[in-house]
């Protein structure tokens, strides 16, 4: 009978856990994201946690959705009560190694979220590749441009996702240049 009892009383830590996560959040995570957190806080797998996380889900205290072809996750209005209600179920000691967990990994993970690429075959060597940052929910940047090879546009693509920070102050610079006055010094 302990065994079972210890079942359950795990199963309700790792749902608060979630809770507690999703509420420190203000907005949505990737799934995958969400997982990285939890599992370096508690030690468990990714079929526990999706099982945990359907749970949730399914009982209208985390809402998912789709959001520019990927699936997001946040937490209800439900699920904000319910951990109101339960907080008390997760230990302090967890409760402060996923504070510094969500403190160190969360930023790289919104960073990641914030800046995002994709390309779109339009034929067989004509892409469309679309480049953004987005802040706070809204795109404050945003580049579409044509590649004619796959690998180009992966090219850009990659290299927009690893140099961002660069690239976009170059764009913005060039963006915000005075060419008349360049013009008149070439006459």
């Amino acid at each position: 009978m302990s065994s079972n009892s210890d079942n359950t009383t795990t199963l309700a830590e790792n749902k608060v856990l979630i809770l507690y996560i999703l509420n420190l959040i203000h907005g949505e995570i990737r799934q995958d994201d969400l997982f990285k957190i939890v599992t370096s806080t508690n030690d468990i797998n990714y079929f526990y946690f999706k099982q945990i996380l359907t749970d949730l889900i399914d009982s209208n205290l985390v809402g998912t959705y789709t959001k520019e072809n990927e699936t997001v996750i946040r937490i209800t209005s439900e699920g904000k009560n319910a951990y109101a209600l339960t907080k008390e179920v997760l230990p302090g000691i967890m409760k402060l190694k996923a504070d510094n967990i969500f403190a160190k990994e969360f930023p790289t993970i919104e960073e990641e979220a914030s800046v995002s690429a994709e390309f779109i075959p339009k034929s067989e060597n004509e892409y469309i590749i679309k480049c953004k940052i987005v802040e706070n929910n809204e795109v404050i940047f945003e580049v579409k441009t044509f590649a004619g090879s796959r690998d180009r546009a992966k090219r850009i693509v990659d290299n927009w996702r690893q140099n961002a920070s660069v690239i976009y102050p170059q764009m913005l610079n060039l963006l915000l240049e005075d060419y008349s006055k360049k013009d008149n010094l070439k006459k």
